[in-house]
């Protein structure tokens, strides 16, 4: 597991674990409460996530706010309608599994490829050569903020669903399959919270227009 994917998946996990003991969430800043759905910070050095209360968010809403060492997690949802990504594409990224998300990692300076496991985030080489393909192929990616948003892709029973999406999102979803896993194919229940969390994801992301758009 890659070491920037220990440290988001920890930070979840702690989340998740709050919440199933019912013990009240704080901001990680000022120790402030916050809801259930709040926004998150990511720590650029360690690359962990940080709960951010209403007024950490307002203050934290400014690319200048956090420096070089946090940045808000932004908001943002979209369906990437008709995005282009060959079945040829995909197996060329050798990613043994039908779902990945990338992100570009300022420290590191390249895109990442991850994709989720029973044991936690599992990072996949990625060739430059491959994402200015898929860059070229598909310019939305050129709008995706460094570090704090991803390319998720799901290509589960047949789909061919791209999202940009909050990273934290992604680590979401890793924490889920990892919760749920059961045996060797994961069992009906981790596949039925995966549809569901997609479909979740679906429903809250407005459309972005396909290739060349």
């Amino acid at each position: 597991m890659d070491g920037s994917g220990k440290s988001a998946f920890r930070s979840l996990r702690q989340m998740a674990r709050a919440a199933a003991s019912a013990v009240e969430e704080q901001c990680d800043l000022c120790s402030e409460p916050v809801p259930m759905e709040h926004r998150h910070l990511l720590n650029l050095s360690t690359r962990e996530l940080l709960c951010a209360c209403r007024a950490c968010v307002i203050l934290f809403d400014r690319s200048e706010a956090g420096g070089h060492m946090r940045r808000l997690v932004p908001a943002r949802y979209r369906y990437l309608v008709d995005f282009e990504l060959t079945d040829a594409q995909w197996e060329s990224l050798r990613i043994p599994v039908s779902m990945a998300f990338f992100s570009y990692n300022t420290a590191a300076q390249r895109v990442m490829a991850l994709y989720p496991s029973p044991m936690g985030p599992t990072e996949s080489l990625l060739t430059l050569e491959t994402w200015e393909d898929l860059e070229q192929r598909n310019p939305v990616l050129r709008e995706m903020e460094p570090d704090v948003e991803a390319l998720l892709v799901n290509r589960t029973g047949g789909r061919r669903d791209c999202f940009l999406v909050p990273v934290d999102e992604c680590y979401k979803l890793v924490g889920l399959i990892r919760t749920y896993w059961r045996g060797l194919s994961g069992g009906r229940e981790v596949w039925q919270q995966i549809d569901s969390f997609f479909a979740a994801l679906q429903a809250r992301s407005e459309t972005a227009g396909g290739p060349h758009a």
